[in-house]
C-alpha cells in the first residue's frame, strides 16, 4: 500500500506532505564553481612551489652569518673567507658570495648584513620579484 501512495504522489504532481510542487533549493558547488577553485588553488601551489627554493636559501644564508657572527672575526677577510668556505659546503647557497657581504662593527660586534634580488619566471614574461635582506643581530 505505500508502493502505491508513493507511486501515486510524483504522477499528480503533489508531494508526500501535501505541499505544493516545488522543489526544495539544494546547495553546493557547481562545475565552473569547482573549476574556478582548482585554477586558483592550483596557481597557488605553483607559485609556492617556484618559491619554496629562495626562501630556504634565505634562510641558510641567515643562518650561515649568524654562525660567523658568534665567532666574532678579527678582520673583514676572515667574514668573506668563512662564508664562502660555508658557501662551499652548502649548495643551496648561490644568490650572495663573500664579496657581496657589507660587514661592520657596532658596540665591538661584528654586524654582517645583505640583501639581494630574487626574479622567479612564471609564465612567458611574467616574473615575480622577492625582495631578500638581512643581518646578524
Amino acid at each position: 500500500m505505500e508502493r502505491a501512495m508513493s507511486a501515486a504522489g510524483p504522477a499528480t504532481g503533489g508531494s508526500a506532505r501535501g505541499g505544493s510542487a516545488r522543489r526544495a533549493r539544494q546547495g553546493g558547488v557547481t562545475l565552473f564553481g569547482l573549476l574556478f577553485w582548482a585554477i586558483v588553488i592550483g596557481f597557488l601551489a605553483y607559485l609556492l612551489v617556484r618559491t619554496l627554493p629562495t626562501v630556504n636559501e634565505y634562510l641558510t644564508i641567515q643562518r650561515t652569518i649568524d654562525q660567523i657572527a658568534k665567532t666574532q672575526p678579527a678582520t673583514v677577510a676572515e667574514v668573506r673567507q668563512a662564508f664562502d668556505r660555508q658557501k662551499d659546503i652548502e649548495y643551496a647557497i648561490s644568490a650572495v658570495s663573500g664579496n657581496d657581504l657589507q660587514i661592520t662593527k657596532e658596540n665591538d660586534r661584528v654586524v654582517i648584513s645583505f640583501a639581494y634580488d630574487k626574479l622567479i619566471p612564471i609564465y612567458g614574461p611574467v616574473y615575480l620579484l622577492i625582495k631578500y635582506e638581512g643581518r646578524t643581530q
